[in-house]
């Protein structure tokens, strides 16, 4: 029986960092995308310009540039590679902010963690930004949503597989 292995775990169950040295370099895209839900008095601050602290968009994307940098600081058996490119957009609707983050590489390992990172924390950064008007903003729906390149090639979200957590009345945070 074929079983699925967990690269990260040996046999006695400790972590470890996977030796990439033999794997070749290619080029390796990966996108991921987030949402933070916020109260309409949020959403409006951000579209007017608002938030006392400031561009809270600006201020949130880079962010999420400087997280991927920082990605293997971060997550403890992440390799660090050589980032070649980063875009992170963020965009206000009508129940919060959508999140994406797409980031480049020509390395030996995926550079999916780097766009998880980048999603994750521009996601904090709005929090950050508008906790004064709404101290009950929720960060959800995170995740890698395409990647390309590498031995296991390519593959993207299809808009059946796209999460989007909306909260009805009756599930609103105490």
């Amino acid at each position: 029986m074929n079983e699925l292995r967990l690269t990260h775990v040996r046999a006695d169950g400790s972590a470890h960092m996977v030796d990439v040295s033999a794997k070749a370099v290619t080029a390796r895209e990966a996108s991921a995308a987030g949402r933070v839900l916020l109260s309409e008095k949020a959403v409006a601050a951000l579209r007017d310009g608002a938030v006392a602290k400031g561009d809270a968009l600006a201020v949130a994307r880079i962010a999420g540039i400087q997280a991927v940098k920082r990605t293997p600081d971060l997550i403890p058996l992440a390799h660090p590679i050589a980032v070649h490119a980063v875009e992170v957009d963020l965009t206000v609707a009508d129940d919060g902010v959508d999140i994406r983050a797409s980031v480049r590489t020509a390395d030996r390992t995926g550079i999916e963690m780097e766009a998880l990172t980048a999603v994750a924390v521009a996601a904090l950064t709005v929090i950050d930004m508008v906790k004064a008007i709404d101290k009950h903003g929720r960060i959800t729906d995170i995740r890698v949503t395409a990647k390309s390149g590498g031995r296991s090639g390519g593959w993207a979200e299809t808009p059946t597989e796209t999460t989007r957590t909306r909260p009805q009345p009756s599930q609103e945070m105490p």
